[in-house]
C-alpha cells in the first residue's frame, strides 16, 4: 500500500520541534533505542554502595538525579539514553567509559547529549555533529531514543 501524501505543510516540516533542532543540510547517521527496568538500576546502586552510579554517571548527572523525587527513574532514563546514543553512533561502548556520554538538561528543559573522551572521538570519526535524544519512564521501566545527525556538508 503506497504511503499517503502529507497535505499538512507545517506538520510535514517537523513534528514536535524537530525541524528547529535538525541542522539544515545534515543527514541521518544512525538511530538507537534502549529500555531498562528501573529496579535493575536501583539494585546495582545499592549493591555497590553507589560505586555503580559514580562509575556510570557524571557529577552533574548525579546531582540532577539525586534532586529528583524518583531518583532511580531519572538514573535509569539516563542509562537508557547512554545506551541509545552509543547504538545510534554505531559502535556500542567500544573503548568508551559510560561517563563519556553525558545527558544534561538544556535551558528549554529537553535532554541534551554531551560527548567526552572516546565517545567524542568516535563521533568525529563518523562525521556526527549532534545526537538528539528523547527519554521517558513509567513506574517500572525507562526508555530512550537517540538520533545521530551527520555534520553539515
Amino acid at each position: 500500500m503506497p504511503a499517503k501524501k502529507c497535505n499538512n505543510r507545517s506538520f510535514c516540516q517537523g513534528v514536535g520541534g524537530v525541524s528547529q533542532l535538525w541542522p539544515s543540510g545534515a543527514g541521518l547517521a544512525g538511530i538507537g533505542a534502549d529500555i531498562i527496568e528501573i529496579e535493575r538500576i536501583r539494585r546495582a546502586a545499592e549493591r555497590s554502595n553507589c560505586r555503580f552510579l559514580e562509575r556510570v554517571f557524571t557529577t552533574a548527572e548525579r546531582d540532577y538525579c539525586d534532586a529528583k523525587r524518583d531518583r532511580y527513574a531519572c538514573y535509569a532514563a539516563r542509562f537508557a539514553a547512554k545506551e541509545a546514543v552509543l547504538k545510534a553512533m554505531g559502535r556500542g561502548l567500544s573503548g568508551c567509559r559510560w561517563s563519556d556520554v553525558e545527558i544534561r538538561r538544556a535551558d528549554e528543559g529537553r535532554p541534551e547529549v554531551h560527548l567526552h573522551g572516546r565517545a567524542a572521538e568516535m563521533a568525529k570519526e563518523r562525521g556526527i555533529g549532534q545526537v538528539l535524544v528523547s527519554l521517558s519512564h513509567d513506574k517500572r521501566r525507562a526508555l530512550a531514543f537517540a538520533v545521530a545527525v551527520r555534520e553539515e556538508a
